[in-house]
């Protein structure tokens, strides 16, 4: 129907520069809050009441004459309503909704995308420290992360996938402290082993590979271990490409793709957090106090100034944040988006503040940032707390394992990112209405089947005659399937991939309703070529919006 919307924009655009000259720049429709009020709606009356001094109603009434005149609204247009103040709700003919079927067929998987912007978008997702493997909180942000992407990208965004991996500070010297004590033979317990030490089975893991003298192939590095206990700066290093090595596993369990990996201690070793630093400086927007630097984030809203670096030296971790981000700009992203847990709330002020002070021209309020809960995990009607190989958390790769990667997907993608989520794992494995996924899914599935059933050359639904698509069912179908590049749109803007979820399973419910109250493979030819046309547009729709969640569509179940 996006073809259609185009032809009835372009008439009301005419409609309103007659009346109003410049304002058809301004012509927009809108939906209904109610599906009973219409497909469409218009408050042009009155956003232009005041201006030309009119009564809005009246003014509604001049508009909706003029647009019965035009041919597209002659043509798609059921009925236009005066509702309230001036409101227009405009009922399409069934024709305008069938026209949905010929465009989803013809648009396949790009149905609902907008062509290419020529802007650069970078998001930053996952960003884990290599200091364990990855857990259900880095799951959501993964989800969150790989489906946003995919949405900027429906919308005609360049999108670069970045990964920031944290490899330098205190954890990494804990990490490598810690595999050190169980190389020499200590354990959680032990009175030598202090409570800041990670006290995950993968610590003794690593500690007896590195005794084992092993070599470890990561993502970007190989290292030999030496095997002595001593060499603390080998451990260290042996440590890093150990867990960078499973990341990476947890990573391609899960799907997921980076265009590129950064790594936080280049920013030490190319000098880039230095010259942030002497930005700052120079720039007059830091200050001495009590041996440590300051930056006065207090002059861009933050509620405090900051310490930059510590009384006894090394920088704190917004400090690295801000040079990182310096270089986000440096590389065109005028864009770019961070998935964080809400934990990082506190640093968003400040790095903001930070790259407004280092006199970059970088843009207020850049970088977007997205936060997400952490994740609570229940099985057997109990909450799993902690798991035999982090030691403190349930890994994601656990979680897949227990169920799947469309369900560990689809399901931490359900809820808005900042709501308290809670993962049912038995919920998740159940194959009835029940579980989300198994019912989007199952709607595909079942689609498939009918067109397996029929047998014909699909492509010849693409010219079927579309006029039996008149009934209650059929429309509320079609009523879902145009509803679908307004609702990428929205998401993307919205960086809101729960609304696809949620279409997703509006879609699937009308197809359910559709499939009991219609049979598709009726004897006359041309009612079964157009239903079979309605439910291969629904497939396609269901396996797109899937696929941005990174869910598969099986044909069969």
């Amino acid at each position: 129907m996006l073809s259609v919307k185009q032809q009835l924009l372009a008439a009301l655009a005419a409609a309103l520069e007659q009346i109003a000259p410049g304002a058809g720049g301004k012509a927009a429709f809108e939906s209904p809050k109610q599906a009973a009020h219409g497909d469409l709606a218009c408050t042009a009356a009155m956003q232009l009441a005041k201006p030309l001094k009119a009564n809005p109603r009246a003014l509604g009434e001049r508009i909706k004459a003029a647009l019965e005149s035009t041919d597209a609204f002659r043509q798609w247009v059921a009925a236009i309503e005066i509702a309230g103040p001036g409101f227009l709700n405009i009922r399409l003919k069934p024709a305008a909704r069938q026209q949905t079927v010929r465009e989803v067929l013809a648009q396949g998987a790009r149905y609902g995308w907008q062509p290419q912007r020529g802007e650069k978008v970078i998001v930053e997702f996952v960003s884990a420290n290599p200091t364990g493997p990855l857990h259900v909180g880095h799951g959501r942000q993964g989800a969150l992360g790989d489906a946003i992407c995919h949405l900027l990208a429906t919308q005609g965004w360049q999108v670069h996938r970045e990964f920031y991996y944290n490899d330098a500070g205190a954890q990494i010297e804990t990490l490598a402290q810690s595999v050190q004590l169980r190389a020499l033979g200590h354990k959680p317990g032990d009175p030598q082993w202090p409570e800041s030490a990670y006290n995950g089975e993968y610590i003794a893991d690593i500690a007896a590979d590195f005794l084992a003298r092993k070599t470890v192939q990561a993502d970007d590095r190989a290292y030999t271990a030496s095997g002595d206990v001593q060499d603390l700066e080998g451990i260290r290093q042996f440590a890093v490409a150990y867990l960078r090595r499973e990341q990476d596993k947890d990573l391609q369990a899960f799907g997921l793709r980076f265009d590129e990996y950064y790594l936080e201690s280049s920013l030490y070793a190319t000098g880039r957090v230095e010259a942030a630093v002497q930005r700052l400086i120079a720039a007059g927007k830091t200050y001495e106090q009590d041996g440590a630097l300051w930056l006065r984030t207090t002059d861009y809203g933050d509620d405090k100034d900051r310490v930059m670096r510590k009384a006894g030296g090394g920088y704190t971790y917004f400090v690295p944040d801000v040079a990182y981000h310096i270089t986000k700009w440096e590389r065109g992203y005028a864009r770019a988006i961070n998935i964080q847990g809400t934990d990082h709330h506190g640093t968003i002020a400040r790095v903001r503040a930070g790259l407004q002070a280092a006199g970059a021209g970088i843009t207020k309020g850049y970088p977007d940032y997205v936060l997400h809960t952490m994740v609570r995990v229940v099985r057997g009607g109990q909450e799993v707390k902690i798991s035999k190989r982090a030691g403190s958390y349930v890994t994601l790769r656990e979680l897949i394992e227990w169920t799947s990667a469309d369900a560990v997907r689809f399901f931490l993608l359900s809820r808005k990112p900042d709501t308290e989520y809670t993962f049912d794992v038995d919920l998740a494995v159940q194959q009835n209405n029940d579980n989300p996924v198994y019912y989007v899914q199952y709607a595909h599935a079942r689609i498939c089947s009918v067109l397996a059933a029929w047998g014909g050359d699909a492509a010849a639904l693409q010219d079927a005659d579309l006029t039996p698509l008149d009934t209650p069912a059929a429309q509320a179908v079609l009523a879902h399937l145009a509803r679908y590049p307004d609702v990428l749109a929205q998401a993307a803007s919205d960086f809101a991939p729960h609304d696809i979820t949620f279409y997703l399973r509006e879609l699937a419910a009308a197809y359910h309703g559709y499939y009991d109250a219609e049979r598709i493979l009726v004897e006359d030819e041309a009612v079964k070529k157009a239903r079979l046309a309605l439910v291969a547009a629904t497939a396609r729709v269901l396996h797109n919006g899937l696929g941005l969640l990174g869910v598969t569509a099986p044909n069969r179940m």
